[in-house]
């Protein structure tokens, strides 16, 4: 692997997770000597980081991590729903649709992965993740999976500004279930119908959340509705 490819899944990695948070400056000259690369292979890989969004041009060499925010979630979800529904449209055509009964399955028990207590086991989101690769391996579009990918790059980003709703992964467990259920069943208007219901009441929970606290927004309604 070249060392520009390195060093950007190392910089992207670390900003997605929240180790190098927003304003924080990326200098060419720091970067490359705790990575152990030439500044030219870092350039490549914080242009890179730009090109996404993840970083700006800062005064002099290098660059800052750009900022987040929960009012950017309207402007993601305009731009999430199509896509969205464009992915389940053309999987509903393309899928296997016993590994989609299956994910319906674990979806429809889900229950036990999410704490009543408040808190969310990893297990649901690896299912939810699970879902996602599912849906993007029938897809088979490299153009929409492309585009889904820098979207979900900010998506991740700002669930790190929320919180876990036990009430609210029940009920998006059971929409996850629905949408699998209509592409195991190769039904492209119920897969649809089904997605522009889960993403709409994913932000009406959050943009609701956010009025009255926004530490009570759920991260899996951003992420994953």
């Amino acid at each position: 692997m070249r060392a520009s490819d390195i060093a950007y899944r190392s910089l992207r990695a670390d900003i997605i997770d929240g180790k190098l948070p927003p304003g924080t400056v990326l200098a060419e000259v720091e970067q490359a000597a705790r990575l152990g690369i030439s500044r030219t292979p870092l350039r490549e890989a914080l242009s890179r980081l730009s090109s996404e969004g993840l970083t700006t041009p800062h005064q002099g060499r290098g660059v800052v991590v750009t900022d987040i925010s929960l009012d950017q979630l309207e402007d993601l979800f305009a731009v999430r729903l199509p896509l969205e529904c464009a992915a389940v449209e053309l999987a509903t055509a393309r899928a296997d649709p016993e590994i989609f009964t299956e994910l319906a399955e674990r979806f429809a028990s889900a229950s036990r992965l999410i704490d009543a207590g408040g808190t969310t086991q990893h297990g649901y989101y690896a299912l939810v993740g699970e879902l996602d690769a599912a849906i993007d391996l029938a897809v088979a579009n490299p153009y929409l999976l492309q585009a889904q990918r820098q979207l979900r790059t900010h998506l991740v980003r700002i669930r790190r500004l929320s919180h876990d709703n036990p009430d609210r992964l029940l009920t998006s467990a059971a929409e996850h279930a629905q949408i699998a259920c209509a592409i195991a069943a190769r039904d492209p208007r119920l897969a649809v119908a089904a997605t522009q219901v889960h993403l709409h009441n994913s932000l009406r929970h959050l943009l609701a959340s956010a009025q009255h606290s926004r530490p009570s927004v759920s991260r899996e309604d951003i992420l994953h509705g």
